[in-house]
């Protein structure tokens, strides 16, 4: 009788010391500081680990392929160009949560972009960029740097630095080239 009540009392400790870790986990990884621990699909298809831009800074935008915002692409693809060599990757997020923008497949978006704009920079597949369902990276983004990082409409963008760290959210309004963007850039890279 008593070694059942200590059975019993040990599985229920077992249990709970379990319960435990994995909320520590859960938390200890919900409370990271690094982009590096998401995941995407490229437009391709492919795995898309965020760790593998480890050591780079990267501008996470949410594109449209039907907004008045979408020749923003010319000056992400510019600034592209310009900084890869110092370590900048631009990451377009595909979303069709504004406005129904991108109502294509990931190929249909693929088109559009290579054939308009010359883009060459990593796309993902499309994604949900807001609300409860959005992407991972963007629920933890908004986490770590408040309503600055919740993409409001398409071409919002995220500026993350080598280590993985958020540093700032730019309004779509601010455009790819402008002098406070460059400069956010400039500064991420120069770390």
């Amino acid at each position: 009788m008593h070694f059942a009540r200590f059975a019993g009392t040990v599985a229920a400790l077992s249990i709970a010391a379990i319960a435990l870790m994995v909320a520590q986990s859960w938390r200890a990884s919900a409370s990271s500081s690094s982009a590096h621990q998401f995941d995407f699909i490229s437009i391709e298809g492919d795995p898309m680990p965020m760790s593998d831009f480890a050591g780079k800074a990267v501008l996470v935008v949410n594109t449209a392929s039907f907004c008045g915002f979408t020749p923003q692409y010319r000056a992400l693809q510019a600034l592209y160009d310009q900084y890869r060599d110092q370590g900048l990757v631009v990451l377009g997020v595909p979303s069709n949560d504004f406005g129904r923008q991108e109502p294509g497949t990931s190929e249909q978006i693929q088109e559009f972009c290579e054939t308009n704009y010359g883009i060459d920079f990593p796309m993902t597949e499309r994604q949900v960029v807001s609300g409860a369902q959005a992407h991972p990276f963007y629920r933890w983004a908004k986490a770590e740097l408040g309503s600055e990082a919740r993409p409001r409409w398409n071409f919002h963008k995220i500026l993350i630095d080598r280590n993985g760290a958020p540093v700032s959210g730019f309004a779509t309004a601010v455009k790819p080239d402008s002098p406070r963007m460059v400069q956010a850039i400039e500064a991420v890279l120069a770390r």
